[in-house]
């Protein structure tokens, strides 16, 4: 199978992904290593963009399992698929990849890459972001929150402060499979688009009123307002999210007990406060963790 988007996984196939990265990081814990279930295999990686989490989270993933990991960068490959900028078309590569490697890996500026690549191999595919999805990430934030509250608590509500992007689109989907209440709050005008609302299966909340959409919340959960590729919007988007940082103020209007989350990397003084992400309330350093415990998990889940 592949994981193009995170709702190419079950509920029941996300809980096994959690039990599984559970269980590695006890034997992790207490024994210095873990059973090499990925022994004699190996994941390609294409990475059109810079990556610190992902690359190192699937290396290591690897090498602790007894593989090895094999980063291509995008001038090594040029996954553009184009005769003029490229070496070779997507499928090529796809077809060439699955004669030597076990799994596949990308993180590319379009979601269109990831399905092409999907459609054209016969070993799984893991998206590791795209312009519309980020589902390796959410499998993080939803693992991050289940193991905080051992399970998905009634009535749980997770809220997004800031731009309707790829890593907002997963985290509202994810939400969706275990019908967990979810709200955004972004500039109108830079909403999840109605392209991924529709894959929703439950009504969420979206408002542009940032104070609105934490009342009640359990989780707030933020993101850059500058994603990879947009660097040109810089003093725009600054401007137009200013009123959207999670700071101090806006946590005064959540639950005393909420929880911030960020995916990083964080521009401190930007979409959150330093005073913020270093609070006793941010469990954001949990979530880096946990995207090598969803990486090892997957890799054994997919082999």
């Amino acid at each position: 199978m592949h994981l193009t988007k995170i709702t190419d996984l079950s509920k029941k196939e996300i809980l096994e992904i959690f039990d599984i990265a559970k269980d590695l990081n006890f034997q992790h814990l207490n024994t210095g290593q873990n059973q090499e279930h990925f022994k004699n295999k190996s994941i390609a990686m294409i990475f059109e963009k810079p990556s610190l989490r992902t690359k190192v989270a699937f290396e290591v993933a690897a090498t602790q399992l007894g593989g090895n990991a094999i980063y291509l960068s995008s001038p090594e490959i040029l996954t553009s698929g184009s005769n003029i900028q490229g070496r070779e078309s997507i499928s090529d590569i796809a077809k060439n990849l699955e004669n030597f490697a076990d799994i596949i890996l990308a993180r590319v500026f379009s979601h269109k890459t990831i399905q092409e690549l999907a459609e054209n191999s016969q070993i799984p595919v893991i998206n590791g972001l795209c312009d519309l999805h980020h589902p390796t990430q959410t499998l993080a934030d939803l693992y991050t929150i289940w193991d905080l509250h051992s399970g998905f608590p009634k009535d749980l509500k997770v809220t997004f402060i800031g731009d309707g992007c790829n890593t907002a689109n997963s985290l509202m989907l994810g939400c969706d499979i275990f019908g967990i209440k979810f709200s955004i709050s972004t500039p109108k005008g830079y909403e999840i688009s109605e392209k991924i609302t529709q894959l929703a299966k439950h009504k969420f909340q979206s408002t542009n009123n940032p104070k609105k959409a934490v009342k009640n919340t359990d989780i707030i959960y933020t993101d850059t307002w500058i994603s990879m590729g947009l660097e040109d919007e810089f003093k725009k988007r600054l401007k137009i999210f200013k009123p959207y940082q999670v700071n101090s103020e806006l946590l005064s209007h959540a639950k005393h007990s909420a929880k911030i989350m960020h995916c990083l990397p964080a521009h401190r003084g930007e979409e959150i406060t330093a005073e913020v992400i270093d609070s006793p309330a941010s469990i954001v350093f949990k979530q880096s963790k946990a995207r090598l415990l969803i990486a090892k998990a997957l890799l054994k889940f997919l082999t």
